[in-house]
């Protein structure tokens, strides 16, 4: 049986909220020491402190200054990029690991089903954006059987289920998921786009993925984006296809120039996807926080596996 490694969570919004209810139900080796925030009347801490977790109003300074602290492995960072970049510093100066659930991206891009067993003996990884972990999955399995020369990715997330976190992050969003296009799902150029979508009643998480490939035939693509996204269902059951993959073919009397990249001849083939949250905290429509805790828990399980083999 595995050693249960002993976390914390730093963010008690919505994102880190989410986490502690999954990680308490669901969890096999992770055990959750403590929810740590900087608002005492946050709800996150009164979750936490309901369901019997040590909570922690005064950011990490005040976790550090606790016991139990030194029995601490991991460490979830669910606050923004500007705060992880001190976070990490204790966190790793500790001898501890951190996983950011921040697009800061100061450690390695980890997508779960893409690249998550290399990265497994970092001191900080970074879960890329809720949207990166929808997306790049699908720009992987292209890049896979073809050549992908650019991917642009939109996603679709409800107002509502953003935070104060998540806005203060736009900027950071869409760069660090372009830069995750490129590093993790194997394109040569990148770009991303996020909407907070005010409707209402709220819209459920919508993501749509554009790719030009070269030296891959169509079967062979929506093959792998198939195989793909049964992979990603095994962490996340609400991920699924919209709508049939579309291909189109550019060929050499009608072929599609990019900006910077030149003009090609190939296939653009447009994925429309949509995550349905389970609903551990906020209702099912809030997709984006299902799929980014989701990849943060299997990333922390399969750290903890690795470390209980090895000791």
């Amino acid at each position: 049986m595995t050693e249960r490694a002993n976390v914390a969570i730093i963010g008690s919004g919505n994102i880190g909220t989410d986490l502690m209810i999954k990680i308490q139900n669901m969890a096999d080796c992770l055990n959750l020491s403590a929810m740590v925030g900087i608002d005492p009347g946050s709800d996150g801490l009164a979750r936490a402190a309901s369901l019997g977790v040590e909570t922690v109003s005064e950011g990490i300074d005040g976790l550090c200054k606790m016991t139990l602290w030194n029995e601490i492995d991991i460490v979830f960072d669910a606050t923004s990029a500007k705060a992880h970049a001190y976070h990490s510093d204790v966190v790793t100066n500790a001898g501890k690991v951190i996983i950011d659930l921040t697009p800061a991206a100061i450690g390695p891009h980890v997508v779960p089903v893409v690249n998550g067993n290399e990265n497994l003996d970092q001191p900080n990884v970074n879960m890329v954006t809720c949207g990166g972990q929808a997306t790049i999955p699908i720009v992987a399995a292209v890049s896979k059987v073809a050549r992908v020369h650019y991917a642009e990715i939109i996603a679709s997330i409800s107002s509502k289920s953003a935070g104060p976190g998540t806005r203060a992050n736009i900027d950071e969003f869409t760069e660090t998921t372009s830069e995750g296009i490129v590093k993790v799902g194997g394109a040569e150029k990148g770009k991303a786009i996020i909407i907070l979508n005010p409707a209402e009643p709220p819209m459920i998480m919508r993501d749509t993925v554009f790719t030009l490939s070269s030296n891959g035939a169509e079967r062979e693509i929506e093959a792998s984006i198939l195989e793909m996204i049964e992979r990603v269902q095994n962490y996340v059951p609400g991920y699924r296809l919209k709508q049939d993959i579309q291909f189109e073919r550019f060929g050499a009397n009608n072929p599609i120039h990019i900006p910077g990249l030149g003009t090609f001849e190939g296939i653009k083939t447009t994925t429309m996807l949509e995550v349905e949250g389970a609903a551990h905290y906020l209702p099912a429509y809030a997709g984006n926080l299902d799929i980014m805790t989701s990849a943060a828990m299997a990333t922390a399980q399969e750290i903890a596996r690795k470390r209980s083999l090895g000791s």
